[in-house]
């Protein structure tokens, strides 16, 4: 970074001495002409649309990744149910009712946690105990299923709680933000001071335009607490179904969690 900024540096001193020691040599012109601030102003709201839509792409791209995790983490939980079917009787039972919690846990109390970009260790509870019950069906055919099953849903899971940090760190958004408001400042410098409506409208629909394109990557850029923020559905339906699974054979008291997934006293 250091090496960036005397580059830069350097190459400013440069140009400011090219201006004044070779341009008389090179050129006839008079001093007083050149580019004017109206001819500095387009390359500049060139970088500043070009900087907005690199730092959009990777908000995006980190929004579909928490989507894809959420969803692929729902899958696992629901072949543990699917793998639960082969598994004795009470481990069947147990398995059922600890995916019911961990679903509860995730949808209730992890969510909303994600949308501070923080985690919850309410569904740890119960996938602590998922490994608990699968060590008493160890050597058994549905052993490799379930442990595979779950490595997934622990994998998935933490790539949601990465993809609910932000992903474009808050000096970068400070710096669009800046560069935002030097383009357009820059932008009503150039305008004629009469005879400008047409000017002035356009300028805000591009000030307009912008700003809403910086918000878009704020609000993206947090994919479980933003406008644009991604449901918890897939994670609610395998949560039915598990329950619906569950209350086949055993009733609603069973369950060792609460409808929040907090562990029941007791």
């Amino acid at each position: 970074m250091v090496l960036i900024i005397v580059v830069a540096v350097l190459a400013l001193l440069a140009g400011l001495a090219a201006n004044r020691y070779l341009r008389p040599r090179l050129m006839s012109e008079d001093d007083d002409t050149g580019m004017a601030v109206k001819d500095l102003v387009g390359p500049l709201l060139t970088l500043t649309v070009l900087l907005l839509a690199f730092v959009l792409v990777t908000a995006n791209g980190s929004y579909g990744k928490a989507e894809v995790a959420a969803r692929g983490e729902a899958r696992a939980v629901d072949q543990l149910v699917e793998s639960a079917e082969y598994a004795p009787a009470e481990q069947r039972a147990e398995i059922q009712a600890d995916t019911v919690c961990y679903a509860r846990a995730v949808r209730e109390r992890e969510w909303p946690a994600m949308a501070d970009g923080k985690g919850s260790p309410a569904p740890s509870v119960w996938s602590t105990d998922l490994r608990r019950v699968f060590r008493e069906v160890e050597g058994k055919p549905v052993f490799g299923m379930l442990v595979s099953a779950d490595n997934k849903r622990s994998e998935e899971r933490e790539e949601r709680l990465t993809q609910a940090t932000a992903s474009i760190p808050g000096a970068i958004l400070w710096f669009l933000l800046a560069t935002l408001v030097i383009t357009v400042a820059a932008l009503g410098v150039c305008l004629p001071r009469r005879n400008n409506r047409g000017q002035i409208i356009t300028l805000t629909v591009i000030t307009a335009l912008l700003t809403t394109t910086l918000c878009i990557i704020r609000d993206v850029d947090r994919p479980f607490g933003g406008i644009i923020d991604v449901e918890p559905t897939a994670i609610t339906e395998v949560q039915r179904q598990a329950t619906r699974d569950f209350l086949a054979h055993h009733t609603a008291t069973d369950l060792p969690c609460d409808d929040k997934g907090s562990r029941r006293p007791g």
